[in-house]
This record gives structure tokens, C-alpha cells and sequence, in this order.
């Protein structure tokens, strides 16, 4: 068993070495997102590696049309099949919205947030949830604006403790207050130190819920520093934030690699996890969306090959990224998408030159898949993605879960 040991930190250490030096994407995926698995069992054993989830988010966003219970029946059992099929995380678009929930005053709604929180629940999905609160004030319902101050903080308070307290357990994460550096109504109203409240107020209801930052035109690198000096502030005020959101749609026709590159760099110095929460390419800056006009304009064929090799390099860019935990599309489908145009699915369900290259990286690419035996000293070692496996070995099977934390695991497996 000794020399079983100093075998295998051998080889932990060999690997270690051989990614020592690297600096490219590639190896920077290598790197950061993936582990050793050393299996022990028999010499000679059979032993097969078969992935089956990523520990990484890679997610797309739960639409109201679809759980609503309002939409197409044949459109939604198809998105139903295949969200699973490419997606192991998901994000609420607007069923947790404030504005949706309670649109007037005590009238409130969870059917469609509900539908959605019991489906993702079903597959085994983490949910985020976005968001709790949206301070931009043109978000805020009227009947809000028309309390005074005491009242509003009440009600801010009410809401919090309610959606803590309905929920508790059943989203991975939370956005806490939306887009702050873009406005913030409740902050006007009540000063600086509304924003910790409201985290303790979610608290109240959910001790363990993660309270996470989200605004836009970060990735770009136009309000980078806001959102840097945004960040500090938080933290030093103590709002206990879980993590770092960064949306994705305020591209153009292209995107700046280097932008992005800098931007997760700089914000990765919070040594919080960053997830790129609203992820469209094309963008809001592109000539499908800026320009009303061109909102329904198809993409030719040589622009649809374009989009995927785009979307290929945006997602090896922040996967190779060590801070980075997920990306999240902002619709994959036409039919419920804001940018039709972004999309992966076309409106009949046609998957696009997107839908491939997204495919080929997350489950060829990235995904593990390993067949060999064991040694003369009865061990195989794989590197595989961190996420979720089945060992086989000569028949018996385990499902183990492999994680970047651990950075290792051993399987006994005779």
C-alpha cells in the first residue's frame, strides 16, 4: 500500500508539472477544470470513466411562456426534452421578478415561479433565482413609488423575509438586488444601508441563501471600474455577497476578447465565483437588436457560422477561466428569446451551426470518457472533468462526484 501511495503522488505530481508552464486556452482548461480519478482495484481490471454532468454551470434561462402553462403544448414538451439534454443549471428569466409576482398591491402570483421551481426540481437542475429585488426605477411598481418611507422600507422588508422563508433550500443561488449600478430606487429613497438590510431580510427567511451581484456591460469593459469600486463599497458596508454576476448580451456583432479576458481578471481579485448570468451573441449592440428594424432579419448562413464560432470562443475563453463557475444563456430557442437572433434553436426547432459547436464543446470536448485497465499494481488513473461520473470496473459500477475543491479523488473499487 506504501508504494501504492508514493505511486500515485508521483503521478499527481507529474501531472502537476506538465501544467505548470501552460498559458493557453487549451491548457488552461486542463488546468483549472479538470482532476485525477485514480481507481483502485485488480491488476489488469477493466475499467471504463463515463461522465455524467458537469460540476461547472453551463445553463440557459426557464422562461415564463414555457411554465406559465399558457404556452404551445408540442413547443413545450420539446423544450422541455431538451433543456435537459444540454443544460445542467437554469436561471428563473422573470417568474421571481417583483413586478411579476405582485404587480398590484397584495396580489400575488407564484403559479408560473412555482411550475418552473417543481420541473427544475424534477430533473435535478439547481435554479438561480433572479432576481428578488430590481431597484432600476422604471422596475419598480407604482404602488411602491407611492408609499412613503417608512412604508416602503416595511414592505422591501416583507418581501425579502417572504421569498427567504417560501423558498428556503430550493434555489442554488439568488440575484439580490438587479443591476444596481444602473440604478437604484431603493437606495435614493432610503440611503446606502438599504442594500444590507434587504440581504438580512432574505436572511432572515433562508440563513443559507447565496445573495449574488448582477449588472451589465461589465464584460465589455465600459463599466468595469464602476462595478469594481460597486463591489468594494458592498463589502465593506459587510453585505454578505456569494458571488459575482456578470451578464453577457451587451455585445455587438462581435465581442472583444481581450475586454473580457481583462474584465474576469480584475473582478476575480473578490476571490468570488463569477458567473456570466445573461449570455446572447449576437447582442443588445448588434444590428439585430439596436436597430428595431432588423429585429426579425434572419442571419445568412455565413453569419449563422460566424455566431457559432463566436460562441465557441466566448465559452473556452471564461471555461478556461479559474473564477469563472458558469455561463448562462439568456434563451436557447426563438420562440422565447429576446434576441431571436442568439439563439441555438430556430423557431421550429432546426438546431443551428451554434447548436453543434456548443455540443461538440461540452459534451466531446469537455466531457470524460475513458476505457483501459488497471496496472500491474492494480490502479488507473484518469484525468477527467471535475462533475459527475460512473466507475465500471469488470461489471460493478459506481457514480462518484468529482470536484474542483478536492482537485483528486480515489475510487476502491476490487
Amino acid at each position: 500500500m506504501r508504494l501504492r501511495s508514493f505511486y500515485l503522488a508521483g503521478l499527481l505530481c507529474c501531472f502537476a508539472a506538465l501544467l505548470a508552464a501552460a498559458d493557453d486556452l487549451d491548457s488552461a482548461i486542463v488546468k483549472n477544470r479538470t482532476g485525477v480519478l485514480v481507481i483502485r482495484t485488480t491488476p489488469g481490471a477493466k475499467v471504463s470513466v463515463e461522465q455524467l454532468r458537469h460540476e461547472f454551470w453551463f445553463g440557459a434561462t426557464l422562461p415564463n411562456g414555457v411554465f406559465s402553462g399558457r404556452g404551445n403544448p408540442e413547443d413545450t414538451a420539446r423544450f422541455k426534452e431538451i433543456f435537459p439534454s444540454l443544460f445542467n443549471a437554469a436561471v428563473v428569466e422573470n417568474a421571481l421578478k417583483w413586478h411579476q409576482i405582485e404587480p398590484e398591491r397584495g396580489r400575488i402570483d407564484f403559479t408560473t415561479l412555482d411550475n418552473a421551481l417543481a420541473w427544475a426540481d424534477q430533473q435535478g437542475i439547481p435554479v438561480r433565482g433572479h432576481c428578488i429585488y430590481w431597484g432600476i426605477p422604471n422596475r419598480v411598481m407604482d404602488w411602491l413609488k407611492a408609499l412613503d418611507d417608512a412604508q416602503l422600507r416595511l414592505a422591501l422588508m416583507q418581501h425579502g423575509r417572504m421569498i427567504g422563508a417560501r423558498y428556503r433550500g430550493r434555489f442554488a443561488e439568488y440575484d439580490l438586488n438587479n443591476e444596481m449600478i444602473h440604478g437604484n430606487y431603493y437606495e435614493q429613497r432610503l440611503g446606502p444601508g438599504i442594500t444590507k438590510e434587504m440581504a438580512m431580510w432574505v436572511k432572515e427567511g433562508d440563513p443559507e441563501a447565496k445573495l449574488c451581484l448582477n449588472d451589465y456591460d461589465i464584460l465589455t469593459g465600459n463599466r468595469l471600474a464602476d462595478y469594481m469600486k460597486h463591489i468594494r463599497s458592498l463589502l465593506d458596508m459587510g453585505v454578505p455577497i456569494a458571488g459575482i454576476g456578470v451578464q453577457g448580451h451587451l455585445h455587438g456583432d462581435t465581442f472583444d476578447a481581450a475586454a473580457l479576458r481583462k474584465a474576469l481578471d480584475e473582478l476575480a481579485q473578490f476571490n468570488l465565483p463569477i458567473r456570466v448570468t445573461e449570455f446572447n451573441f449576437p447582442g443588445q449592440r448588434s444590428k439585430y437588436y439596436a436597430q428595431p428594424e432588423n429585429r426579425k432579419l434572419a442571419l445568412t448562413a455565413e453569419e449563422e457560422r460566424a455566431k457559432a464560432e463566436a460562441i465557441r470562443q466566448y465559452y473556452r475563453i471564461c471555461f478556461a477561466h479559474p473564477a469563472v463557475t458558469g455561463i448562462l444563456m439568456w434563451g436557447f430557442w426563438e420562440g422565447a428569446n429576446w434576441i431571436p437572433q442568439s439563439s441555438l434553436f430556430k423557431r421550429d426547432w432546426t438546431p443551428t451551426p451554434a447548436a453543434e459547436a456548443y455540443k461538440d464543446l461540452v459534451f466531446r470536448q469537455w466531457w470524460t470518457r475513458w476505457n483501459g485497465a488497471a496496472d500491474a499494481d492494480g490502479l488507473a488513473v484518469v484525468r477527467a472533468f471535475y462533475g459527475r461520473h460512473r466507475v465500471t470496473v469488470n461489471g460493478k459500477q459506481i457514480v462518484i462526484d468529482l470536484k474542483r475543491a478536492e482537485g483528486s479523488k480515489v475510487v476502491d473499487l476490487p
